[in-house]
């Protein structure tokens, strides 16, 4: 039913089951992964109504213990989580892989699906430092790197009777600049990918 896949590595499909509604994944060597993506596999759907939320746990001396990450459902069916903030976030005490499954020591980490009711899965907020990634800030970064670079252009900007004559130098109008800008973040605006065409 679902797939984990931590960057750089293999796909894993084969979760190992908690009991009905909980499993888990192991991450080794986890200290080298940054990103972490959780799928269905479309072989078997949620029930109407519920989804899986998504927890993550970094091996402690005291044993395992668990971070919120976020959700996949079947309207959301994959999702994107950073874990590379929580080596050095705190992680809560509490354990939804059933009481005493993870107060071992463990030497992996483990990414844990707990199929719940939707309604009680978006009322949980994912852990601060595992902002899933997204277009969005793709396109953020994108939009604050044109800006800057605008910036530090115009601030080279002098007016023409400021201006001495240089054979080998060439000037471009800061209104050349200025509607280069206006144009990219239309495009931005408009498809954020239409630089790949």
């Amino acid at each position: 039913m679902f797939g984990c896949l931590a960057a750089g590595r293999l796909v894993q499909t084969q979760a190992q089951q908690v009991d009905e509604t909980h499993c888990v994944f192991n991450i080794d060597n986890a200290a080298s992964v940054n990103h972490i993506v959780v799928f269905l596999t479309g072989t078997i759907p949620f029930p109407d109504g519920m989804g899986g939320a998504v927890h993550f746990s970094w091996p402690r001396p005291e044993g395992l213990t668990w971070q919120y990450l976020g959700y996949i459902s079947n309207e959301k069916p994959s999702a994107i989580f950073k874990v590379s903030g929580l080596k050095q976030g705190d992680m809560t005490n509490s354990n939804p892989f059933q009481p005493g499954f993870g107060t071992q020591v463990a030497t992996a980490s483990q990414i844990g699906i707990a199929i719940e009711p939707l309604a009680q899965i978006i009322q949980q907020t994912p852990a601060e430092n595992t902002k899933a990634s997204n277009l969005d800030s793709f396109s953020e970064f994108t939009m604050k790197m044109l800006q800057n670079f605008y910036n530090f252009a115009s601030s080279f900007a002098i007016t023409q009777g400021q201006m001495t004559p240089q054979p080998n130098v060439s000037f471009v109008p800061l209104s050349t600049l200025d509607q280069w800008l206006q144009n990219i973040q239309r495009k931005m605006l408009q498809d954020p990918n239409f630089w790949k065409k």
